[in-house]
């Protein structure tokens, strides 16, 4: 008969405990059902995207309703029990929070990440799953900071996630929750690749 060995037990936190433990943090981190996960650190590229995309939606805001949010407003996936960072996101109806928070929102209809080496697979696989099961959530806009290459999914008469890819720093991302585009020239305005 073999002997049994028992695993260490996983310490679970409560999303409570995440959010208090989370406001002293000096880094930031993820939480997914009852375990936390470091944030890893950005880079030049990523940033300088990160500033062009949230300058060019600042530029647009006139013509649309909804508040864009930058990488330190937490969002909230209930089905998932997740709070994530996203990079970007809008929410284009009422805010709505997590309860007793206003650093925490469940509701984003367009969320954009920049994409680097560790997180790309993440990005587009189980965080898009995990986004999709938001109501709200209508538009996903991922941005490589390696190359010129933007992946837009957006939903579709029924229900359906279409994708579009661009290239060309030339083309033009043309957003569907709101009636702007932004030329992928000013996405990557002063960004540098590696040879």
């Amino acid at each position: 008969m073999e002997a049994i060995i028992e695993q260490p037990a996983k310490n679970y936190i409560s999303p409570e405990e995440y959010l208090v433990m989370e406001e002293a943090a000096e880094y930031k981190n993820e939480y997914y059902k009852g375990e936390i996960f470091n944030v890893a650190g950005t880079t030049t590229n990523h940033n300088i995207i990160l500033g062009n995309l949230h300058t060019s939606l600042i530029q647009a805001q006139s013509k649309y309703k909804c508040l864009v949010f930058f990488s330190d407003i937490k969002l909230w996936i209930e089905k998932h029990k997740l709070f994530t960072y996203p990079d970007l996101f809008l929410v284009c109806n009422k805010l709505r929070y997590y309860p007793g928070r206003k650093d925490t929102i469940t509701n984003p209809s367009l969320i954009f990440e920049i994409l680097s080496e560790s997180t790309k697979s993440y990005d587009r696989g189980k965080k898009f799953l995990f986004y999709r099961s938001i109501p709200a959530f209508k538009e996903y806009v991922l941005v490589d900071q390696d190359s010129i290459h933007v992946e837009h999914y957006n939903i579709s008469p029924g229900d359906k996630w279409q994708l579009i890819d661009y290239n060309d720093v030339k083309e033009q991302l043309q957003l569907k929750t709101i009636d702007v585009q932004i030329p992928l020239q000013d996405i990557y305005r002063n960004v540098e690749f590696e040879k």
